[in-house]
């Protein structure tokens, strides 16, 4: 059952008779609403950010229209009212910035359902995405709620989950399945080899519970993705099978919803409740995404153990 249950569902008079202007629209049945009536910054009165952060917790993933106003500087103040943001452990901001910037054009393109930044043990809890440039279709992004899909696991698939810890890796190659696809571009195809060489600079690597505690709401999600490498302590075609297995639960169609972006969207996730994967559908067109990233602390197993950094330290020099 979902453990938030706080959020109001308020019409827009309502708001507006309480000060403010916030209404939501739930998008689909377990995951997803539209956040409608609010201009986003980093100056948000506390009770409305407060009301947006219990409608992400309820709703895994929340969307904004209009606001193209919120430039870098905005983008990033906003993610601070969340915590501390940071820069990803490998590929550079874009100068001044904290941002994972998401350019197709330099192999930035994200088409495989991931829970971002899993490979360290503390991984991050929130993700602020903004479209900056967008094709004239498709690259959509669909996310998965991690909460439901445990939640769905007949009773012993969750008894053998909540023992199960995997290793998770940045060392995913996101070309892989385009090696032998024809339809893939010679530019799409640079590009990735491009973008993974900076994402793979240093290989970071983490021990994760397949199982882990939502450190505010208390519910149980399954922790996978293409980042997990295998499961700790299997053999490889078991560790395959079993990583098969629960993914498949995870991205079940009844699970997840998929946002078409327009420009000034935003859309915001519970990095530790959710997975979500770009659609890659729209070969050689330009698409930028900017992504602000709210630093997290490490999970927590069923029975009370945490993340384990199983990165190797670089000798310091002589």
């Amino acid at each position: 059952m979902n453990a938030i249950t706080n959020v109001r569902h308020l019409s827009p008079a309502a708001d507006t008779a309480a000060g403010t202007a916030l209404h939501i629209e739930p998008l689909a049945g377990r995951i997803g609403a539209v956040v409608h009536g609010v201009s986003l910054s980093g100056a948000l009165e506390p009770a409305l950010f407060a009301q947006i952060k219990a409608a992400l917790l309820q709703h895994r993933v929340i969307f904004f229209r209009g606001q193209q106003h919120l430039d870098d500087a905005g983008h990033q103040a906003f993610g601070r009212l969340f915590g501390e943001i940071e820069s990803h452990p490998t590929v550079p901001a874009p100068d001044g910035t904290a941002f994972l910037e998401l350019n197709s054009q330099h192999g930035g393109r994200a088409d495989s359902w991931h829970t971002d930044v899993t490979f360290k043990a503390a991984f991050p809890k929130v993700c602020v995405l903004r479209a900056v440039t967008l094709p004239g279709h498709g690259g959509d992004t669909v996310w998965a709620n991690t909460v439901a899909a445990y939640e769905g696991l007949p009773a012993p698939l969750q008894q053998l989950a909540e023992q199960l810890w995997a290793v998770h890796g940045n060392d995913y190659d996101y070309a892989e399945n385009f090696r032998q696809n024809s339809a893939a571009s010679q530019t799409e195809t640079q590009g990735r080899a491009s973008y993974r060489k900076v994402f793979t600079s240093k290989t970071i690597e983490s021990e994760q519970p397949l199982v882990h505690v939502h450190a505010e709401t208390g519910e149980k999600a399954l922790l996978l993705g293409h980042f997990a490498k295998r499961i700790k302590g299997l053999r490889s075609n078991e560790s395959a099978a079993l990583l098969q297995l629960f993914h498949e639960r995870i991205v079940r169609l009844e699970n997840t919803v998929r946002w078409h972006w327009q420009p000034g969207d935003v859309a915001i996730w519970d990095n530790r409740a959710t997975q979500h994967y770009a659609v890659n559908d729209y070969a050689d067109a330009h698409r930028v995404m900017r992504r602000v990233t709210v630093s997290g602390d490490v999970a927590t197993s069923v029975d009370g153990r945490t993340s384990v950094d199983l990165t190797v330290r670089e000798p310091a020099a002589a």
